[in-house]
């Protein structure tokens, strides 16, 4: 009998921390605006003093999947978070997002497609890139952007996706692009 692996053994990636100015008002757009639940807080002393916790889970299996911590230094000549990605459910589940984000006035609302994800970015209070995305049945090389219309109906949406996907370098089905990765890890 072979047993398949879906995937690689040892390691998963988990949570991530961030350090934080304001930690009340991230909290209260971690918890308020995305969902996501306390499940626990404290203090540690760190080697540049107290630092408050706050854990943060959408997943009741799992304790945090987002720490934030107090002690963001004021002064950072960028910031350093590149972006924290978040899988919607469904396609109506991250339109609904979305639409919550431009009812608040968020500024820079940025929704395109990967080919692979249909995506949105926004920053978080502390100027953190979030993406929240779905996955798309298909795969094309990347990198790859192109701006999309949150508006437009589902199908016309999949359908203006996958039409553009279809024109660009390495485009296969998802399931076509994982064996290949389950080859290229040795995942057997």
């Amino acid at each position: 009998m072979v047993i398949k692996m879906t995937s690689r053994t040892g390691l998963s990636f988990n949570h991530m921390g961030i350090y934080v100015h304001d930690l009340a008002n991230m909290e209260s757009f971690y918890t308020q605006f995305l969902g996501f639940s306390v499940t626990d807080r404290g203090s540690l002393q760190g080697p540049q003093g107290l630092v408050n916790l706050v854990f943060l889970s959408r997943d009741p299996r799992t304790h945090h999947q987002i720490v934030l911590a107090s002690g963001r230094p004021a002064e950072i000549p960028y910031n350093p978070i590149n972006q924290i990605s978040l899988s919607a459910d469904s396609l109506s589940t991250l339109k609904e997002i979305h639409r919550k984000f431009i009812e608040s006035g968020a500024p820079d609302i940025d929704a395109i497609t990967h080919g692979n994800a249909i995506s949105f970015y926004v920053r978080d209070p502390e100027g953190n890139r979030l993406e929240l995305f779905i996955d798309t049945p298909w795969y094309v090389s990347q990198p790859m952007k192109v701006p999309v219309d949150m508006n437009l109906g589902d199908d016309a949406l999949m359908g203006f996706v996958e039409q553009h996907a279809r024109s660009l370098p390495g485009f296969c089905q998802r399931n076509e692009w994982e064996k290949k990765m389950e080859r290229l890890m040795s995942i057997q």
